[in-house]
């Protein structure tokens, strides 16, 4: 599709932090699934959340840990697609949890609402 605009990953300052804390293995596959996604591959590295009003997870997996970075579409951009990072999880199992899900959801609608 050649009319379809760019996507930039940009991220609120809760997930800036939670990447400036990743070791650097971690935050090299991070990126390197955002790169992916910016060039419109999509797999398991980017993902939507069932049940959720538009949230997704950029999922790595670093050794025994689970790393998530929540995310939502903006797509109002005249120029380029926006997928905004809220924030990140370190967690043991891969189910996320309920109270991360909703964080982001709110920081979603704080961005909206702050537009």
């Amino acid at each position: 599709m050649e009319n379809e605009k760019p996507i930039k990953v940009i991220f609120l300052k809760s997930a800036e932090e939670f990447i400036g804390k990743l070791d650097e293995k971690a935050r090299n596959k991070l990126f390197k699934a955002m790169r992916k996604t910016q060039a419109r591959i999509y797999g398991h590295w980017f993902k939507k959340l069932k049940g959720t009003n538009g949230i997704y997870e950029f999922r790595i997996d670093e050794g025994s840990k689970f790393y998530r970075l929540f995310a939502f579409w903006n797509k109002e951009g005249k120029t380029e697609t926006l997928i905004i990072g809220t924030h990140g999880i370190a967690k043991k199992t891969n189910k996320t949890p309920v109270n991360e899900i909703q964080k982001a959801e709110r920081l979603k609608q704080e961005y909206f609402d702050n537009k």
